[in-house]
Protein backbone atom coordinates (compact mmCIF):
# COMPACT_ATOMS: atom_id res chain seq x y z
CA UNK A 1 0.00 0.00 0.00
CA UNK A 2 1.39 3.37 -0.91
CA UNK A 3 0.89 6.32 1.82
CA UNK A 4 -1.83 8.50 -0.26
CA UNK A 5 -4.62 8.85 1.90
CA UNK A 6 -7.91 9.97 -0.26
CA UNK A 7 -10.76 10.46 2.41
CA UNK A 8 -12.71 13.80 1.79
CA UNK A 9 -15.53 14.32 4.45
CA UNK A 10 -16.94 16.81 1.99
CA UNK A 11 -16.81 14.76 -1.06
CA UNK A 12 -19.17 16.20 -3.92
CA UNK A 13 -20.50 18.97 -2.22
CA UNK A 14 -19.55 22.63 -3.60
CA UNK A 15 -16.09 24.23 -3.21
CA UNK A 16 -17.21 27.68 -2.42
CA UNK A 17 -17.86 28.54 1.67
CA UNK A 18 -21.43 30.00 1.13
CA UNK A 19 -23.03 27.11 -0.88
CA UNK A 20 -20.75 24.09 0.82
CA UNK A 21 -22.52 25.48 4.20
CA UNK A 22 -26.39 25.08 2.86
CA UNK A 23 -24.96 21.66 1.40
CA UNK A 24 -23.76 20.35 4.26
CA UNK A 25 -26.95 21.35 6.34
CA UNK A 26 -29.09 19.41 4.08
CA UNK A 27 -26.86 16.43 3.48
CA UNK A 28 -26.72 15.95 7.14
CA UNK A 29 -30.49 15.75 7.39
CA UNK A 30 -30.64 12.94 4.92
CA UNK A 31 -26.96 11.29 5.61
CA UNK A 32 -28.41 8.42 8.01
CA UNK A 33 -31.92 8.23 6.22
CA UNK A 34 -32.48 4.38 5.20
CA UNK A 35 -31.58 3.30 1.92
CA UNK A 36 -34.39 2.16 -0.54
CA UNK A 37 -33.70 0.16 -3.16
CA UNK A 38 -36.36 -0.44 -5.61
CA UNK A 39 -34.23 -1.94 -8.55
CA UNK A 40 -31.28 -3.75 -8.55
CA UNK A 41 -29.70 -6.98 -9.56
CA UNK A 42 -28.02 -8.40 -5.98
CA UNK A 43 -28.67 -12.05 -5.31
CA UNK A 44 -31.11 -12.84 -2.84
CA UNK A 45 -29.40 -15.67 -1.94
CA UNK A 46 -26.40 -14.03 -0.31
CA UNK A 47 -28.86 -12.63 1.45
CA UNK A 48 -30.68 -16.57 2.57
CA UNK A 49 -27.91 -18.07 3.02
CA UNK A 50 -25.76 -15.28 4.81
CA UNK A 51 -22.27 -17.02 4.29
CA UNK A 52 -19.11 -14.92 4.81
CA UNK A 53 -18.18 -13.22 1.19
CA UNK A 54 -15.59 -15.56 0.05
CA UNK A 55 -12.86 -13.13 -1.08
CA UNK A 56 -12.00 -9.61 -2.29
CA UNK A 57 -11.56 -10.64 -5.73
CA UNK A 58 -15.40 -12.35 -5.42
CA UNK A 59 -16.59 -9.18 -3.76
CA UNK A 60 -15.27 -6.18 -5.89
CA UNK A 61 -14.30 -7.51 -9.28
CA UNK A 62 -16.00 -11.27 -10.74
CA UNK A 63 -19.53 -9.23 -10.73
CA UNK A 64 -18.87 -6.01 -11.48
CA UNK A 65 -18.81 -5.30 -15.41
CA UNK A 66 -17.75 -1.44 -14.65
CA UNK A 67 -14.95 -2.79 -13.11
CA UNK A 68 -13.91 -5.63 -15.81
CA UNK A 69 -14.72 -3.51 -19.27
CA UNK A 70 -12.23 -0.90 -18.29
CA UNK A 71 -9.59 -3.81 -17.52
CA UNK A 72 -10.31 -5.68 -20.56
CA UNK A 73 -10.01 -2.20 -22.71
CA UNK A 74 -6.80 -1.79 -21.45
CA UNK A 75 -5.82 -5.23 -22.46
CA UNK A 76 -6.69 -8.23 -19.60
CA UNK A 77 -8.38 -11.23 -20.76
CA UNK A 78 -11.44 -10.92 -18.90
CA UNK A 79 -11.02 -14.85 -18.43
CA UNK A 80 -8.60 -13.60 -15.47
CA UNK A 81 -11.38 -11.21 -14.25
CA UNK A 82 -14.18 -13.51 -14.14
CA UNK A 83 -15.25 -16.20 -11.42
CA UNK A 84 -13.05 -19.33 -11.86
CA UNK A 85 -14.74 -23.24 -11.82
CA UNK A 86 -13.87 -23.02 -8.43
CA UNK A 87 -15.14 -19.86 -6.44
CA UNK A 88 -12.91 -20.69 -3.66
CA UNK A 89 -9.69 -20.45 -6.11
CA UNK A 90 -7.60 -18.41 -3.91
CA UNK A 91 -4.35 -18.16 -6.73
CA UNK A 92 -7.15 -16.92 -9.35
CA UNK A 93 -8.86 -14.46 -6.70
CA UNK A 94 -5.29 -12.94 -5.79
CA UNK A 95 -3.77 -12.86 -9.66
CA UNK A 96 -7.31 -11.01 -10.72
CA UNK A 97 -6.87 -8.61 -7.25
CA UNK A 98 -3.16 -7.74 -8.34
CA UNK A 99 -4.03 -7.18 -11.78
CA UNK A 100 -6.63 -4.47 -10.57
CA UNK A 101 -4.19 -2.87 -8.19
CA UNK A 102 -1.54 -2.81 -10.64
CA UNK A 103 -4.23 -0.91 -13.09
CA UNK A 104 -5.69 1.41 -10.36
CA UNK A 105 -4.87 4.68 -12.34
CA UNK A 106 -7.60 3.75 -15.15
CA UNK A 107 -10.26 4.20 -12.32
CA UNK A 108 -9.50 8.16 -11.75
CA UNK A 109 -12.21 9.88 -12.53
CA UNK A 110 -14.52 7.58 -12.72
CA UNK A 111 -17.45 6.07 -10.87
CA UNK A 112 -16.23 2.69 -10.12
CA UNK A 113 -13.23 4.79 -8.67
CA UNK A 114 -15.63 6.35 -6.39
CA UNK A 115 -17.46 3.45 -5.33
CA UNK A 116 -14.52 1.61 -4.39
CA UNK A 117 -12.95 4.71 -2.35
CA UNK A 118 -15.92 4.80 -0.32
CA UNK A 119 -16.37 1.32 0.18
CA UNK A 120 -12.92 0.84 1.52
CA UNK A 121 -12.86 3.65 3.77
CA UNK A 122 -16.57 3.55 5.17
CA UNK A 123 -16.80 -0.32 5.17
CA UNK A 124 -13.41 -1.83 5.48
CA UNK A 125 -11.95 1.44 7.11
CA UNK A 126 -9.13 1.74 4.67
CA UNK A 127 -8.50 5.13 3.68
CA UNK A 128 -5.05 4.40 1.27
CA UNK A 129 -5.31 4.31 -2.73
CA UNK A 130 -4.86 0.66 -3.94
CA UNK A 131 -1.39 -0.19 -6.11
CA UNK A 132 0.69 -2.84 -7.50
CA UNK A 133 3.34 -3.04 -4.46
CA UNK A 134 0.12 -3.13 -1.71
CA UNK A 135 -1.87 -5.54 -3.67
CA UNK A 136 -1.38 -8.26 -1.34
CA UNK A 137 -1.59 -6.32 1.75
CA UNK A 138 -4.85 -5.06 0.89
CA UNK A 139 -6.14 -8.47 0.06
CA UNK A 140 -5.27 -9.65 3.48
CA UNK A 141 -6.73 -6.91 5.31
CA UNK A 142 -10.14 -6.60 2.94
CA UNK A 143 -9.88 -10.90 3.88
CA UNK A 144 -9.38 -10.43 7.60
CA UNK A 145 -12.64 -8.28 8.04
CA UNK A 146 -14.35 -10.64 5.57
CA UNK A 147 -14.49 -13.44 8.43
CA UNK A 148 -15.84 -11.24 10.62
CA UNK A 149 -19.48 -12.24 11.62
CA UNK A 150 -20.37 -8.33 11.30
CA UNK A 151 -19.52 -8.43 8.08
CA UNK A 152 -22.04 -10.92 6.87
CA UNK A 153 -24.62 -9.95 4.27
CA UNK A 154 -27.57 -9.69 6.53
CA UNK A 155 -25.67 -8.35 9.13
CA UNK A 156 -24.30 -5.87 5.95
CA UNK A 157 -28.14 -5.03 5.39
CA UNK A 158 -28.84 -3.95 8.37
CA UNK A 159 -25.61 -2.15 8.94
CA UNK A 160 -26.48 -0.09 5.54
CA UNK A 161 -29.79 1.22 6.82
CA UNK A 162 -31.51 -0.54 3.97
CA UNK A 163 -35.74 -0.57 4.02
CA UNK A 164 -35.98 -2.29 0.94
CA UNK A 165 -34.17 -3.79 -1.69
CA UNK A 166 -35.28 -5.19 -5.20
CA UNK A 167 -33.87 -8.31 -6.91
CA UNK A 168 -34.33 -8.74 -10.68
CA UNK A 169 -36.01 -11.97 -11.90
CA UNK A 170 -37.17 -14.45 -14.92
CA UNK A 171 -40.67 -14.85 -15.14
CA UNK A 172 -40.28 -18.67 -14.51
CA UNK A 173 -38.12 -18.07 -11.36
CA UNK A 174 -39.78 -20.11 -8.39
CA UNK A 175 -38.51 -17.21 -6.00
CA UNK A 176 -37.15 -19.93 -3.08
CA UNK A 177 -35.02 -17.07 -1.98
CA UNK A 178 -37.79 -14.85 -1.55
CA UNK A 179 -40.23 -16.96 0.19
CA UNK A 180 -37.82 -18.10 2.28
CA UNK A 181 -36.83 -14.85 3.49
CA UNK A 182 -40.01 -13.72 3.97
CA UNK A 183 -40.91 -16.78 6.43
CA UNK A 184 -37.33 -16.54 8.33
CA UNK A 185 -38.43 -14.37 11.09
CA UNK A 186 -34.57 -13.79 12.03
CA UNK A 187 -34.26 -11.79 9.01
CA UNK A 188 -36.06 -8.45 9.87
CA UNK A 189 -35.59 -6.80 6.00
CA UNK A 190 -38.01 -6.68 2.96
CA UNK A 191 -36.51 -8.08 -0.02
CA UNK A 192 -39.06 -8.32 -3.23
CA UNK A 193 -38.23 -9.84 -6.77
CA UNK A 194 -38.67 -7.80 -9.84
CA UNK A 195 -40.57 -9.25 -12.38
CA UNK A 196 -38.09 -9.06 -15.84
CA UNK A 197 -40.17 -10.59 -18.89
CA UNK A 198 -37.50 -9.58 -21.74
CA UNK A 199 -36.75 -13.06 -22.86
CA UNK A 200 -39.95 -13.75 -23.20
CA UNK A 201 -41.68 -10.58 -25.31
CA UNK A 202 -38.50 -10.44 -27.20
CA UNK A 203 -38.62 -13.21 -29.76
CA UNK A 204 -35.21 -12.43 -31.16
CA UNK A 205 -34.06 -13.06 -27.81
CA UNK A 206 -31.80 -16.02 -27.28
CA UNK A 207 -33.64 -19.68 -26.39
CA UNK A 208 -36.81 -17.60 -26.71
CA UNK A 209 -38.93 -20.43 -28.40
CA UNK A 210 -37.15 -22.83 -24.87
CA UNK A 211 -38.08 -20.00 -22.93
CA UNK A 212 -41.94 -20.22 -23.54
CA UNK A 213 -42.51 -23.26 -24.03
CA UNK A 214 -41.42 -23.77 -20.11
CA UNK A 215 -43.46 -20.74 -18.49
CA UNK A 216 -46.42 -21.99 -20.99
CA UNK A 217 -45.85 -25.59 -20.08
CA UNK A 218 -45.57 -24.42 -16.06
CA UNK A 219 -48.88 -22.80 -16.28
CA UNK A 220 -50.61 -25.08 -17.88
CA UNK A 221 -51.46 -22.66 -21.39
CA UNK A 222 -50.98 -23.25 -24.78
CA UNK A 223 -47.93 -22.39 -27.22
CA UNK A 224 -49.95 -19.44 -28.60
CA UNK A 225 -49.55 -15.55 -28.31
CA UNK A 226 -52.67 -15.24 -26.48
CA UNK A 227 -51.22 -18.77 -24.30
CA UNK A 228 -47.89 -16.78 -23.52
CA UNK A 229 -49.80 -13.30 -23.34
CA UNK A 230 -52.04 -15.89 -20.34
CA UNK A 231 -49.30 -17.23 -18.87
CA UNK A 232 -46.84 -14.05 -17.92
CA UNK A 233 -50.24 -12.95 -16.22
CA UNK A 234 -49.94 -15.92 -14.17
CA UNK A 235 -46.65 -15.63 -13.09
CA UNK A 236 -47.32 -11.76 -12.45
CA UNK A 237 -50.05 -12.54 -9.79
CA UNK A 238 -47.54 -15.28 -8.15
CA UNK A 239 -44.54 -12.48 -8.21
CA UNK A 240 -46.92 -10.32 -6.76
CA UNK A 241 -47.98 -12.81 -4.14
CA UNK A 242 -44.60 -12.62 -3.15
CA UNK A 243 -43.39 -8.63 -2.52
CA UNK A 244 -43.14 -7.63 -6.23
CA UNK A 245 -43.99 -4.43 -7.12
CA UNK A 246 -42.70 -3.54 -10.07
CA UNK A 247 -42.08 -5.16 -14.29
CA UNK A 248 -38.88 -4.68 -15.50
CA UNK A 249 -38.15 -4.02 -19.35
CA UNK A 250 -35.01 -3.70 -21.07
CA UNK A 251 -35.04 -2.83 -24.90
CA UNK A 252 -33.29 -1.29 -27.30
CA UNK A 253 -35.73 1.38 -28.00
CA UNK A 254 -39.04 2.37 -26.68
CA UNK A 255 -41.28 1.21 -29.55
CA UNK A 256 -44.48 0.35 -28.78
CA UNK A 257 -47.67 -0.46 -30.74
CA UNK A 258 -51.36 -2.10 -29.99
CA UNK A 259 -51.88 -5.14 -32.55
CA UNK A 260 -55.04 -7.57 -33.29
CA UNK A 261 -54.69 -10.54 -31.77
CA UNK A 262 -54.60 -12.19 -35.76
CA UNK A 263 -51.98 -10.01 -35.88
CA UNK A 264 -49.72 -10.60 -32.74
CA UNK A 265 -50.69 -14.52 -33.64
CA UNK A 266 -49.27 -14.11 -37.42
CA UNK A 267 -45.94 -12.70 -35.47
CA UNK A 268 -46.42 -15.58 -33.01
CA UNK A 269 -46.00 -18.21 -35.44
CA UNK A 270 -43.32 -16.38 -37.85
CA UNK A 271 -41.16 -16.24 -34.20
CA UNK A 272 -41.72 -20.11 -33.44
CA UNK A 273 -40.91 -21.15 -37.00
CA UNK A 274 -37.59 -18.85 -36.71
CA UNK A 275 -38.71 -16.93 -39.70
CA UNK A 276 -39.68 -13.30 -38.07
CA UNK A 277 -37.71 -10.91 -39.67
CA UNK A 278 -36.04 -7.96 -36.83
CA UNK A 279 -38.92 -5.11 -38.18
CA UNK A 280 -41.10 -7.99 -37.11
CA UNK A 281 -39.66 -9.50 -34.05
CA UNK A 282 -39.78 -5.47 -32.74
CA UNK A 283 -43.29 -5.07 -33.52
CA UNK A 284 -44.26 -8.24 -31.57
CA UNK A 285 -41.98 -6.53 -28.44
CA UNK A 286 -43.67 -3.29 -29.17
CA UNK A 287 -47.07 -4.94 -28.67
CA UNK A 288 -45.93 -7.29 -25.66
CA UNK A 289 -44.58 -3.93 -23.92
CA UNK A 290 -48.29 -2.39 -24.45
CA UNK A 291 -49.66 -5.70 -23.14
CA UNK A 292 -47.56 -5.32 -19.94
CA UNK A 293 -48.50 -1.74 -19.47
CA UNK A 294 -52.33 -3.40 -19.85
CA UNK A 295 -51.90 -5.57 -17.42
CA UNK A 296 -49.93 -3.33 -14.55
CA UNK A 297 -53.35 -1.17 -15.26
CA UNK A 298 -55.19 -4.35 -13.53
CA UNK A 299 -52.42 -5.36 -10.80
CA UNK A 300 -50.87 -2.24 -10.40
CA UNK A 301 -47.42 -3.41 -11.05
CA UNK A 302 -44.57 -0.13 -11.69
CA UNK A 303 -43.32 -0.55 -14.76
CA UNK A 304 -39.99 0.32 -15.17
CA UNK A 305 -38.92 0.42 -18.63
CA UNK A 306 -34.87 1.06 -19.61
CA UNK A 307 -34.32 1.94 -23.17
CA UNK A 308 -31.28 3.09 -25.24
CA UNK A 309 -28.81 0.30 -24.74
CA UNK A 310 -27.14 -2.14 -27.63
CA UNK A 311 -27.09 -5.29 -25.92
CA UNK A 312 -24.49 -7.58 -26.51
CA UNK A 313 -22.34 -5.87 -28.90
CA UNK A 314 -19.41 -8.22 -29.29
CA UNK A 315 -20.41 -11.24 -30.26
CA UNK A 316 -17.12 -13.24 -29.25
CA UNK A 317 -17.41 -11.65 -25.88
CA UNK A 318 -21.22 -13.49 -25.49
CA UNK A 319 -19.81 -16.49 -27.04
CA UNK A 320 -17.35 -17.00 -24.28
CA UNK A 321 -18.62 -14.95 -21.17
CA UNK A 322 -22.50 -14.81 -21.63
CA UNK A 323 -24.15 -11.55 -20.54
CA UNK A 324 -23.75 -8.38 -18.31
CA UNK A 325 -19.96 -8.83 -18.91
CA UNK A 326 -19.18 -4.77 -19.77
CA UNK A 327 -20.37 -5.09 -23.66
CA UNK A 328 -23.37 -3.40 -23.97
CA UNK A 329 -23.55 0.08 -25.80
CA UNK A 330 -25.75 3.52 -25.15
CA UNK A 331 -27.40 3.99 -28.57
CA UNK A 332 -29.47 6.92 -29.17
CA UNK A 333 -33.11 6.82 -27.81
CA UNK A 334 -36.57 8.48 -28.81
CA UNK A 335 -39.66 8.32 -26.41
CA UNK A 336 -42.32 10.92 -28.03
CA UNK A 337 -43.40 8.79 -31.25
CA UNK A 338 -42.44 5.33 -29.47
CA UNK A 339 -44.38 5.75 -26.46
CA UNK A 340 -47.53 7.50 -28.04
CA UNK A 341 -49.47 4.01 -29.11
CA UNK A 342 -48.76 3.02 -25.20
CA UNK A 343 -50.10 6.22 -23.56
CA UNK A 344 -52.80 7.07 -25.86
CA UNK A 345 -54.15 3.53 -24.73
CA UNK A 346 -52.96 3.55 -21.30
CA UNK A 347 -51.20 6.79 -19.96
CA UNK A 348 -54.59 8.32 -18.20
CA UNK A 349 -55.00 5.25 -16.50
CA UNK A 350 -55.20 6.47 -12.71
CA UNK A 351 -53.48 2.59 -12.15
CA UNK A 352 -50.75 2.77 -14.21
CA UNK A 353 -47.09 4.12 -13.31
CA UNK A 354 -44.56 3.68 -15.82
CA UNK A 355 -40.68 5.06 -15.38
CA UNK A 356 -38.37 6.01 -18.08
CA UNK A 357 -34.66 5.41 -18.00
CA UNK A 358 -32.29 6.48 -20.98
CA UNK A 359 -29.04 6.14 -21.66
CA UNK A 360 -29.49 8.83 -24.34
CA UNK A 361 -29.25 11.65 -22.02
CA UNK A 362 -30.46 13.59 -24.57
CA UNK A 363 -33.83 12.31 -24.15
CA UNK A 364 -33.95 13.80 -20.42
CA UNK A 365 -35.15 17.26 -20.81
CA UNK A 366 -36.23 17.29 -24.59
CA UNK A 367 -38.67 14.87 -23.93
CA UNK A 368 -39.08 12.63 -21.01
CA UNK A 369 -39.52 15.44 -18.35
CA UNK A 370 -42.08 16.71 -20.90
CA UNK A 371 -43.68 13.41 -20.69
CA UNK A 372 -43.53 13.14 -17.02
CA UNK A 373 -44.67 16.83 -17.00
CA UNK A 374 -48.22 15.99 -18.17
CA UNK A 375 -49.05 12.12 -17.45
CA UNK A 376 -50.02 10.99 -14.51
CA UNK A 377 -48.56 7.30 -15.30
CA UNK A 378 -45.21 8.91 -16.49
CA UNK A 379 -42.22 8.93 -14.02
CA UNK A 380 -38.63 10.21 -14.42
CA UNK A 381 -35.80 7.15 -14.04
CA UNK A 382 -32.70 8.16 -12.12
CA UNK A 383 -29.34 8.30 -14.14
CA UNK A 384 -28.63 4.81 -15.06
CA UNK A 385 -25.30 2.73 -15.76
CA UNK A 386 -22.57 4.74 -17.26
CA UNK A 387 -24.78 7.70 -16.23
CA UNK A 388 -25.24 7.12 -12.37
CA UNK A 389 -22.12 9.01 -11.57
CA UNK A 390 -21.61 12.39 -9.80
CA UNK A 391 -21.19 14.52 -12.88
CA UNK A 392 -23.80 12.73 -15.07
CA UNK A 393 -26.26 12.98 -11.43
CA UNK A 394 -26.01 16.57 -11.76
CA UNK A 395 -26.68 17.10 -15.03
CA UNK A 396 -30.02 15.10 -14.68
CA UNK A 397 -30.78 17.54 -12.26
CA UNK A 398 -30.04 20.55 -14.39
CA UNK A 399 -32.46 18.92 -17.48
CA UNK A 400 -35.33 17.43 -15.80
CA UNK A 401 -36.08 20.13 -12.85
CA UNK A 402 -36.92 23.34 -14.79
CA UNK A 403 -39.76 21.32 -16.58
CA UNK A 404 -40.94 18.88 -14.04
CA UNK A 405 -39.44 19.82 -10.53
CA UNK A 406 -38.32 17.24 -8.08
CA UNK A 407 -41.39 14.95 -7.50
CA UNK A 408 -42.10 13.80 -10.55
CA UNK A 409 -38.95 11.54 -10.82
CA UNK A 410 -38.15 7.52 -9.82
CA UNK A 411 -35.70 8.39 -6.43
CA UNK A 412 -32.00 6.85 -7.28
CA UNK A 413 -31.43 3.44 -8.50
CA UNK A 414 -28.82 1.82 -7.76
CA UNK A 415 -29.58 -1.16 -10.49
CA UNK A 416 -25.87 -2.76 -8.81
CA UNK A 417 -24.99 -6.30 -8.79
CA UNK A 418 -22.20 -5.36 -6.13
CA UNK A 419 -23.81 -5.80 -3.35
CA UNK A 420 -21.33 -3.25 -0.81
CA UNK A 421 -21.60 -0.51 -3.28
CA UNK A 422 -25.19 0.00 -2.45
CA UNK A 423 -24.58 2.93 0.19
CA UNK A 424 -21.84 4.44 -1.63
CA UNK A 425 -23.99 4.96 -4.60
CA UNK A 426 -26.94 6.38 -2.48
CA UNK A 427 -24.75 8.51 -0.28
CA UNK A 428 -23.63 9.99 -3.85
CA UNK A 429 -26.79 11.01 -4.82
CA UNK A 430 -27.68 12.13 -1.69
CA UNK A 431 -24.38 14.82 -1.96
CA UNK A 432 -25.60 15.84 -5.52
CA UNK A 433 -28.92 16.24 -4.77
CA UNK A 434 -27.27 18.43 -1.83
CA UNK A 435 -25.51 20.34 -3.85
CA UNK A 436 -28.03 21.44 -6.08
CA UNK A 437 -30.44 22.62 -3.81
CA UNK A 438 -27.75 24.49 -1.71
CA UNK A 439 -27.05 26.45 -5.10
CA UNK A 440 -30.64 27.06 -5.65
CA UNK A 441 -31.02 28.69 -1.79
CA UNK A 442 -28.21 30.33 -2.57
CA UNK A 443 -29.65 31.65 -5.83
CA UNK A 444 -32.37 33.17 -3.71
CA UNK A 445 -35.18 30.21 -5.73
CA UNK A 446 -36.21 28.03 -3.45
CA UNK A 447 -36.15 28.71 0.30
CA UNK A 448 -33.83 26.81 2.84
CA UNK A 449 -36.92 24.91 4.48
CA UNK A 450 -38.30 24.13 0.78
CA UNK A 451 -34.97 22.44 0.59
CA UNK A 452 -34.66 20.92 3.14
CA UNK A 453 -38.09 19.23 2.66
CA UNK A 454 -37.26 18.50 -0.82
CA UNK A 455 -34.18 16.62 0.38
CA UNK A 456 -35.80 14.56 2.76
CA UNK A 457 -38.81 13.86 0.02
CA UNK A 458 -36.29 13.01 -3.00
CA UNK A 459 -34.89 9.88 -0.49
CA UNK A 460 -37.93 8.72 0.76
CA UNK A 461 -41.17 10.17 -0.12
CA UNK A 462 -40.33 10.34 -3.92
CA UNK A 463 -39.46 6.78 -4.77
CA UNK A 464 -42.15 5.71 -2.48
CA UNK A 465 -44.97 7.01 -4.41
CA UNK A 466 -42.99 5.95 -7.93
CA UNK A 467 -42.84 2.45 -6.87
CA UNK A 468 -46.33 2.54 -4.39
CA UNK A 469 -44.55 1.19 -1.90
Amino acid sequence: MNDKVFSVSNRLLPTSNGERAVAEHLYNLVRELPIISPHGHVDPMILRENQPFSNPASLFLYFDHYITRLLHADGVDLALLREPKDPLDEQHARNAWRIFCSRWHLFAGTASGYWLVHSLETIFGINQEPSAEGADDLYDQIQAVLLDPSFRPRELYQRFGIEFLATTDDPADSLEHHIALNNDASFQGRVAPTFRPDFYISPDAENWLQRVDKLCSMTSQPVTHQGLVQALWLRREFFKQNGCVSVDIGAETAFTTVLSDSRAQLLFEKAVAGTISKAEAEEYRGNMICEMARMSCEDGLVITLHVGVFRNHSPKTLANFGRDTGHDIPVRAEFSYNLKPLLDAYGLHPNLHIILFSLDETTWGREVAPLAGFYPSVFIGAPWWFLDAPDSARRYREAITETAGFYRGSGFIDDTRAFLSIPARHDMARRIDSSFLSNLVNQGRISLATAEKVAVDLVTTVPRQAFKL
